[in-house]
């Protein structure tokens, strides 16, 4: 490290040491701060210190909330390890070299990687399409960290995992946080594994954070979870709650539990449990004996898309849906133009949603992989579609997927039941038309609200 970053990094503790004291007195202070961290330049993240700085103004907003209930529900010890690794290392040091490399090498290089340390569960969830890779499958320690290694030499130093059941790792994960100190680590987890002994370690480290997968109340979550699902996770989010540590929700949404999970007490009683923010994820029919009528129809996503604006600009928590929320990200981030995914086997894919690849971390390194044929593909067609709301090439965009596919030569990573890109998309086609003129209409009624607003 750079002695000028060290002095930054320096000032950053110093700055966070002040606001512990007197959150509200002194948050400004930080935001000065940060400013001056993130400097003039073009990868300075002008617009989102703008908005961040106008919601340190404005006391009576959600989102000022939320930031306070951070600064007194969460430990300052590892709040300055999350700040430090997701603002700096994440940020202000990864994305301008993230920046560098696509530019010098003409593709995608992501800000995240999502990886399954491991196939295996404790669970078997209705529609989860992890459960088709069988409980065999592992990536082994030195391969987990060598992609990590890998992957800071180009800026990226924010890792998820997702599995299977990540946790059935536990001890890798936390020698990973470990031995990488300087990237942020998250977990999509059922918490079915978390107890004290693990909450204690999550102190340790202080740069894991869980998203727990809920899908509304209990009757909800134990449909698609199994029976007593539930309690476990309320009885793991009171553990991380007492611990101080942080963590939020993952949640996915489909024709059954739509109302539930869209619902103003499901959200009230997140913010009540102590999670800090809430990812929504529409169910995707991935998998030959994945059901379409899961599948959530116009009404309801628009309904979706609808709540987690509201809940945004309302509740003391962050809500973000993966497939409504293109707009801010310019569509699909997949095929490592924000990130990628590193299937149990080493096969990389461009999502966690998109099951079919042409490289494995085991035979090519991380840049053949992103210059490869298939992620080359991503890279020269995006966006998919010029509506935001319709960003991915197999749920919205159908035929886009299957031309990517049977082009590059890439094959099915599904090893118990291959499904053909040509199977798996035609499952979209009649979801694409259906959502396509909903998706329009809401499209040009937020770019009517933007030009009032002066934002286009």
């Amino acid at each position: 490290m750079d002695v000028s970053m060290q002095i930054k990094k320096t000032a950053l503790r110093t700055a966070l040491g002040y606001i512990e004291k007197n959150p509200e007195e002194n948050v400004l202070k930080l935001m000065d701060w940060v400013d001056k961290l993130a400097g003039d330049g073009p990868n300075s993240f002008p617009a989102q210190r703008k908005a961040f700085r106008n919601v340190l103004n404005d006391p009576e907003c959600s989102m000022y909330q939320l930031i306070m209930s951070v600064f007194r529900d969460i430990d300052n010890d590892v709040l300055k390890v999350v700040f430090e690794n997701f603002f700096l290392n994440a940020s202000l040091i990864g994305w301008p070299k993230q920046e560098h490399y696509r530019k010098e090498l003409n593709c995608n290089i992501p800000w995240a990687i999502l990886m399954d340390p491991t196939s295996a569960c404790n669970l078997h969830c209705t529609g989860c399409w992890a459960a088709e890779y069988g409980n065999k499958l592992n990536l082994t320690y030195e391969e987990l960290s060598d992609i990590v290694r890998q992957g800071k030499e180009f800026g990226t130093y924010m890792y998820i995992f997702s599995g299977g059941e990540p946790l059935v790792r536990k001890k890798d994960i936390l020698r990973l946080c470990t031995e990488h100190s300087d990237c942020q680590f998250l977990a999509f987890t059922n918490a079915t594994l978390i107890d004290d002994a693990f909450a204690k370690e999550m102190l340790r480290v202080k740069n894991f954070i869980p998203a727990i997968s809920v899908e509304g109340f209990e009757d909800a979550t134990d449909f698609r979870r199994g029976a007593g699902t539930y309690q476990a996770i309320m009885k793991a989010m009171a553990i991380l709650k007492q611990y101080k540590l942080p963590f939020g929700a993952s949640c996915c949404y489909t024709s059954k539990n739509v109302d539930s999970i869209s619902s103003e007490a499901f959200i009230d009683h997140l913010v009540e449990c102590g999670a800090k923010f809430a990812w929504f994820f529409h169910y995707m029919p991935v998998g030959n004996e994945a059901v379409t009528d899961l599948l959530p129809n116009p009404e309801q996503r628009k309904l979706m898309y609808r709540k987690v604006r509201e809940y945004r600009s309302t509740k003391p928590i962050f809500t973000i849906d993966f497939q409504n929320d293109g707009e801010y990200v310019g569509g699909c981030i997949a095929g490592g133009r924000n990130y990628l995914h590193i299937n149990a086997n080493g096969d990389v894919e461009p999502c966690a949603f998109i099951h079919y690849s042409d490289s494995n971390i085991r035979e090519k390194t991380l840049l053949e992989a992103f210059q490869s044929p298939l992620f080359m593909a991503y890279h020269n067609h995006q966006p998919f579609n010029c509506n935001h709301l319709r960003p991915c090439p197999m749920l919205e965009n159908p035929d886009m997927l299957k031309m990517m596919v049977h082009q590059s030569g890439a094959h099915s990573t599904d090893l118990q039941s291959p499904e053909s890109a040509d199977h798996l998309c035609d499952k979209c086609r009649n979801y694409a038309a259906c959502w396509a003129p909903e998706a329009d209409l809401l499209w040009n009624e937020r770019n009517q609200e933007l030009s009032q607003l002066g934002c286009l």
